[in-house]
């Protein structure tokens, strides 16, 4: 039996590109939305180093850099060994519109995984996701 290998989501931001690249792509930015405080090496190969108030710390290694409209990472795959080297890759595609930007966020890998390591992972990215973009609008309506 196949298992989903991806979720994705589409957002419509009343807000630019630059503002929603920034928002993805900066310490400052990262730490508004995704996690407590972050460190970023803007390039590919680079690292961005996370870390969440009374929770974990991960490294997320930048795949893509293409400004002001593609940035992917990879990250370890939540509830995994911190050394298994399995990771997932998440992509951020901004395109403008009138008004804004339409961001299509994807996450992908989860079909490597076993039945029981990938339904706790899934799982949890799925509500992580609308979890994490809510607080994204959030971020970028507070600016």
């Amino acid at each position: 039996m196949g298992f989903p290998d991806r979720i994705e989501r589409t957002l419509e931001l009343a807000h630019p590109p630059r503002e929603v690249w920034a928002a993805l792509t900066t310490a400052e930015g990262l730490s508004g939305w995704f996690g407590e405080e972050a460190t970023v090496d803007l390039r590919e190969g680079g690292v961005i180093r996370m870390s969440w108030e009374g929770g974990p710390r991960c490294e997320l290694r930048v795949e893509r850099v293409e400004e002001p409209s593609v940035f992917a990472f990879t990250w370890p795959v939540s509830g995994l060994p911190a050394d298994d080297p399995r990771r997932t890759c998440v992509e951020f595609r901004l395109e403008p519109i009138p008004g804004g930007t339409r961001l299509l966020v994807v996450e992908a890998g989860f079909a490597q995984l076993a039945e029981d390591d990938h339904g706790k992972a899934y799982d949890s990215h799925v509500e992580g996701w609308t979890n994490e973009l809510g607080e994204l609008v959030a971020h970028l309506d507070a600016a």
